[in-house]
C-alpha cells in the first residue's frame, strides 16, 4: 500500500460489528440511545452553567468545558458507527481516516489533561480553602483551560504525523473507526523506533496525568480526613466523589487500550472497550455530576420552573 499518508483515492474498510450481525440492530438501538442522551446531557450542563450564576465557578467552568468535549468526542465516531452499522457505508477515505485519528486522538488527549486540571482545582478547594478564590482566579482558570486543549492538539498532531509516516499493508480496519492500535497493526515494516516514541507520548499524555490526579486525591482524601464536621465531611467526598468517578471510567479504558504492548492487542475486544470510552463515558458524565450535585439539580429545576412558569 505505501505510506499512510499516500495520494491515492483508496479507502478503508472498516469491519465494525459485522463479524456479529445478530447484534447489529440492537447496537444500533441502544448506541443511538446512548448518543441523544449524550447531547442532551452535555448541553444541558453548558446551558445550565452559563444560566445560573450560582454556577459561575471555576469547578463548573471546567465542568462546561468537559461536557463539550465530551460532545465533540463521541460526534468524531459515533454517526459514522451508525452508518455502518446500518451497512450502509463500511469505507473511510484515507483523508477521513487521518482527519478522524487526528480529532479523536486530540479530544481525547485533552480530556486527560482537564481531569488533571479539574483534580488540581478540587485539591484547592479542599485543601486551601481560604485561598481558593485567589488561587484559582479567572486568568488562571483560562490559562489551564487553554493549555489543556493546546497540549491535546500539540499531542495529537506528534503521534498524528508518526502515524502517517508508517509504511501500512492492507485496506481493511478491524474496527469502527481509525484508531491507533488497529491502524499500527497494519504496519508492514520494523516500526519498532517509532512505536517506541508514540508509546513514550501516550505514556506521558495517559499515564503520567493519572498518577498527577491520584497524588491530588490523596492529599485532598487526607484534609477531608482532617474535617470534624460529618456534614463538612460528606459534602467534600461527594463533590470530589463525582470527578473519581469520572476519572475511573476513563483513564481504566484508556489505560487498557493505550498502553499495552501492540502484539498483546486484542481487536475483538478492543472495539467493545472503545464502545465503552467513546459512547458510554460520554453519555455518563452528565449524570454522575447531575445526580450528585445539588447545585446542579438546585439550577436545573430552577431553570425547569421557570419554563413552567412562563407557560
Amino acid at each position: 500500500m505505501g505510506n499512510f499518508n499516500s495520494t491515492s483515492q483508496e479507502s478503508f474498510i472498516l469491519v465494525g460489528f459485522s463479524d456479529w450481525p445478530q447484534l447489529q440492530v440492537f447496537l444500533f438501538v441502544i448506541i443511538l440511545m446512548f448518543y441523544s442522551l449524550t447531547i442532551f446531557g452535555n448541553t444541558t450542563i453548558i446551558a445550565l452553567t452559563r444560566l445560573d450564576l450560582r454556577l459561575h465557578t471555576p469547578m463548573y467552568f471546567f465542568l462546561s468545558n468537559l461536557s463539550f468535549l465530551d460532545l465533540c468526542y463521541t460526534t468524531s465516531t459515533v454517526p459514522q458507527l451508525l452508518i455502518n452499522l446500518q451497512g450502509l457505508d463500511r469505507t473511510i477515505s484515507y483523508g477521513g481516516c487521518v482527519a478522524q485519528l487526528y480529532i479523536f486522538l486530540a479530544l481525547g488527549s485533552t480530556e486527560c489533561v482537564l481531569l488533571v486540571v479539574m483534580a488540581f482545582d478540587r485539591y484547592a478547594a479542599v485543601c486551601r480553602p481560604l485561598h481558593y478564590t485567589t488561587i484559582m482566579n479567572p486568568f488562571l482558570c483560562q490559562s489551564l483551560a487553554i493549555v489543556s486543549w493546546g497540549g491535546g492538539f500539540i499531542n495529537s498532531l506528534i503521534q498524528t504525523s508518526l502515524m502517517m509516516a508508517m509504511p501500512l499493508c492492507g485496506h481493511e480496519l478491524n474496527h469502527f473507526f481509525c484508531e491507533m492500535p488497529v491502524l499500527l497493526k497494519l504496519a508492514c515494516e520494523d516500526t519498532g523506533g517509532t512505536e517506541a516514541k508514540m508509546f513514550v507520548a501516550r505514556v506521558v499524555v495517559v499515564a503520567f496525568p493519572a498518577m498527577l490526579i491520584l497524588g491530588s486525591y490523596a492529599q485532598i482524601a487526607r484534609a477531608v480526613l482532617k474535617i470534624k464536621s460529618n456534614t463538612g465531611r460528606r459534602k467534600a467526598f461527594g463533590t470530589c466523589g463525582s470527578h473519581l468517578v469520572v476519572v475511573s471510567l476513563f483513564y481504566g479504558s484508556a489505560i487498557y487500550t493505550y498502553l499495552q504492548p501492540k502484539g498483546t492487542y486484542s481487536e475483538s475486544e478492543g472495539k467493545f472497550v472503545a464502545l465503552f470510552y467513546t459512547i458510554v463515558t460520554p453519555m455518563l458524565n452528565p449524570l454522575i455530576y447531575t445526580l450528585r450535585n445539588k447545585d446542579v439539580k438546585g439550577a436545573l429545576w430552577k431553570v425547569v420552573g421557570r419554563g413552567t412558569d412562563s407557560g
